[in-house]
């Protein structure tokens, strides 16, 4: 730690600025005055650019002796005393002033011819040292906010490498300072400033040091030349325009300010406007993340994409070794680079002999000042290669791979949808958008999903230390991927993901009633042959129409349903893959287990092999099957691809390659749906009742049970429209329906039935044993092997 003196250029203009103490003995004192300050690193005193005070610090002008030295030095007045106990001598106070009445002073600096400005700056503290603060732009992140407060063009001192050693030799006073590191220049630094009287107080001292988190060591703060992308720069595609328009008979020879002019106000053409209105016209899922993305454009600086790692994709330029400016044959020897890479691989450039490289490859008048230049040994930003990887991945596409950078054309590289995690809006959706915008002046994507993060069953992040780690693999092995896939898609992923064993097996049990249902339709048509045995849909009965229109209801409200302006409205179109779930499941739990398949069974299995009654009822499930193996290959992609495998659909293709299947019409009337709607909600009512009779020992099966009902005039026409069919709804032996009078509520007698239980169809018929060579079922059964086979028309 050392105390160095800078100083005062002009002591009269100094002198005026302190209110004295009236002392005829001492006036305004004798001797250089110098503005002292403190610092641990006397390495980044070549670099200082100015010395910083607060303004509202009171500063004292004492007058020092100490052996032959007399001085007069400018310190803070709450750390006067502490000082001079390090400097030692007598010490008188002269005068007192405020911080801000030292501002704009120049100082000389200590081994330099230079002279720097005395500056303001809120971070100055009287915690240590002197309150005047060495201020180098180059090795302080105050430093360098505050020098660009003050003097926004010029430029940080920049007098050493990379490597930590100086390079730069117009140090007059240290000539021999080049290609020392820190360390061996502090040394220097000392006895020039010990030589030249500068030099008030040094010591050795232990204190707090930043430190590489990773290796331990110390760092040190050093401003170095990087690479940016430009926010305020016009886009390639703004720049090519421009190109067209100078060229063009219609523009005279414009001037390279005049270009300009037309890039950014014509055109509206730089980066960040260009990505602002991308982002405009990108949908996101959800909503908010247009605010996100839009806020995090608006206020980013330039963005910097080079990186000082060993790893990585190169940046394969030559720069001069004192200034950092680019080769001046920059453009040649990016091909050059590019040729060996492509040929050799990307090792090629990090071994590099670069003066032979640069000699191959460069005209006769730059291999005079070669030797002048560098490689640069830094990487990409690694989300410059995520952000650019649209590039490769959309041009491969055969509607991008002409004129893709042409404005005329609508031939724009767009990927539908980007995916990933909340976090990416500062990260790959950002760089893929600022990459995208600089090359074709717009998004890379139309759309952007964000996810939340996956949490455990009580909301906690996953972490190895607390064990509670869900691996996918795990659950893959335990479970099967679908149920992984189920439970990525059944989550709304809008906020966090929870998963947890008890969320898996809750998981596991829909899709337990998915495959099932899968396995019920792919047995009942097992032996049915849609060439042959698919009947037209006005060949159906009336509760197969039904289900057709549900069925045709679940596709649209999952896959096809578009707005008027043909917008796809579907819970696919709009990424909410978590409503889809509910309501596949509920089609296979409610719609068909409860209802459909429910009240099917009864006709797959005891109509004749080859009646219109069981065709039919095939044919419903034929294009039933075909409807929800697509709808469910999204997310259930191993089953679907099982389904599509059994039903030898097209074994040149996979069904992920086919489209949404084509239902017919379903030819019901809207009163007539609505019927159907009244009747289904009814049937819960009475399964209801008949459940309780059951409980309470009174019956067995729901085919035991007679059924009475007394409804309302509504009620009592939907029902009553079924005809005998009601009681193959209702799954019971009999239902008979009467007006239930002026009261209009609903009554529903359950009693069992008194006749014999047939033991084909398991229903309790009057008719069991009516015929003698078959005394054991009912008349229907008989019909149904034997003969032309019962007349059913609604159920």
């Amino acid at each position: 730690a050392i105390d160095v003196g800078f100083k005062v250029v002009d002591k009269d203009l100094l002198v005026s600025k302190f209110k004295l103490f009236p002392d005829e003995e001492l006036g305004q004192g004798d001797g250089e005055i110098f503005a002292v300050v403190w610092t641990t690193t006397p390495w980044t005193l070549p670099a200082n650019q100015a010395v910083c005070v607060h303004p509202d610090l009171e500063y004292v002008l004492i007058q020092r002796r100490h052996e032959e030295v007399s001085q007069r030095l400018i310190l803070a007045e709450e750390l006067w005393t502490e000082s001079m106990k390090r400097y030692g001598g007598t010490d008188t106070c002269l005068g007192t002033c405020k911080g801000s009445n030292l501002e704009g002073l120049l100082l000389q600096h200590p081994f330099d011819n230079r002279q720097v400005p005395i500056i303001c700056g809120d971070h100055v503290t009287t915690e240590a040292g002197t309150g005047l603060v060495h201020t180098a732009a180059a090795h302080g992140n105050d430093d360098w906010l505050v020098m660009k407060a003050n003097f926004p063009n010029e430029k940080p001192r920049i007098l050493m490498g990379g490597d930590g050693k100086f390079f730069n030799s117009d140090l007059v006073e240290l000539e021999g300072i080049r290609g020392l590191d820190r360390k061996e220049a502090n040394k220097v630094i000392l006895a020039t400033m010990q030589e030249n009287g500068t030099l008030i107080a040094s010591a050795r001292l232990n204190h707090s040091f930043p430190h590489c988190w990773r290796h331990k060591t110390p760092l040190m703060q050093l401003a170095t030349h990087q690479w940016f992308i430009g926010m305020e720069v016009p886009s390639l595609v703004a720049r090519k325009k421009s190109d067209e328009l100078v060229e063009s008979d219609n523009v005279d020879n414009l001037t390279t300010k005049q270009q300009a002019q037309i890039w950014t106000k014509d055109l509206e053409s730089e980066l960040r406007v260009t990505a602002l209105k991308a982002v405009d016209v990108t949908q996101f899922f959800p909503s908010w993340g247009h605010a996100r993305l839009e806020a995090m454009i608006k206020n980013r600086p330039d963005w910097c994409v080079s990186r000082q790692r060993n790893w990585g994709v190169p940046m394969p330029f030559f720069v001069h070794k004192e200034t950092g400016e680019p080769h001046p044959q920059t453009v040649g020897l990016l091909e050059a680079a590019c040729l060996l890479v492509e040929k050799t691989g990307v090792e090629a450039w990090f071994s590099l002999d670069e003066s032979a490289f640069l000699q191959a490859n460069t005209n006769v008048a730059s291999k005079a000042i070669n030797a002048e230049y560098k490689k640069v040994t830094y990487t990409l930003d690694v989300w410059f290669d995520s952000g650019a990887t649209h590039y490769a991945v959309l041009r491969s596409h055969p509607a991008f791979k002409e004129e893709v950078l042409s404005r005329l054309t609508n031939k724009k590289p767009a990927a539908d949808l980007y995916l990933e995690g909340s976090d990416q809006h500062r990260g790959w959706f950002q760089s893929s958008l600022l990459t995208s915008c600089a090359i074709y002046d717009h998004a890379p994507y139309k759309a952007l999903l964000t996810h939340g993060f996956v949490v455990d069953g009580s909301g906690h992040k996953m972490s190895k230390s607390k064990g509670n780690v869900v691996a996918p693999q795990k659950v893959m092995d335990t479970y099967g991927a679908d149920i992984l896939r189920l439970w990525a898609a059944s989550t709304d992923y809008s906020g966090e993901l929870t998963i947890s064993d008890e969320i898996l097996k809750r998981v596991a049990d829909s899709y337990r009633k998915i495959r099932n249902t899968c396995k019920f339709l792919l047995a009942n048509i097992a032996d049915f042959d849609a060439s042959k045995d698919l009947l037209p849909v006005e060949q159906w009965l009336e509760i197969d129409k039904y289900a057709l229109y549900l069925t045709r209801q679940l596709q649209e409200e999952i896959a096809t349903k578009k707005d008027e302006r043909g917008n796809d409205i579907s819970y696919y179109g709009k990424y909410e893959f978590h409503l889809a779930v509910q309501k596949l499941v509920s089609f296979c739990s409610d719609d068909l287990g409860a209802f459909y398949l429910d009240i099917l069974k009864d006709r797959l299995y005891t109509s004749g092999e080859n009646s219109p009654a069981r065709r039919a009822a095939q044919s419903a499930l034929h294009h039933i099957t075909h409807t929800f193996m697509r709808l469910i290959a999204p997310i259930l992609s191993f089953t679907a691809d099982e389904i599509w495998q059994t039903l030898e659909v097209n074994t040149e293709k996979s069904v992920f390659e086919d489209i949404w299947y084509e239902l017919p019409a379903h030819g019901l009337s809207t009163s007539r749906i609505e019927d159907w709607e009244r009747i289904v909600s009814i049937r819960r009512w009475a399964a209801k009742e008949i459940e309780s009779s059951r409980e309470r020992k009174e019956l067995g099966s729901s085919l035991q049970a007679e059924l009475d009902f007394r409804v309302s005039d509504e009620d009592l026409s939907a029902l009553k429209s079924l005809e005998d069919d009601l009681r193959f709804v209702m799954i019971t032996s009999a239902a008979e329906v009467a007006d239930c009078g002026n009261g209009g509520l609903r009554i529903l007698k359950v009693h069992p039935s008194d006749h014999k239980k047939c033991d084909r169809c398991w229903h309790y018929r009057e008719d069991v044993g009516s015929d003698a060579e078959h005394p054991s079922i009912c008349g229907r059964c008989v019909s149904n092997l034997f003969g032309k086979g019962e007349p059913r028309k609604y159920a």
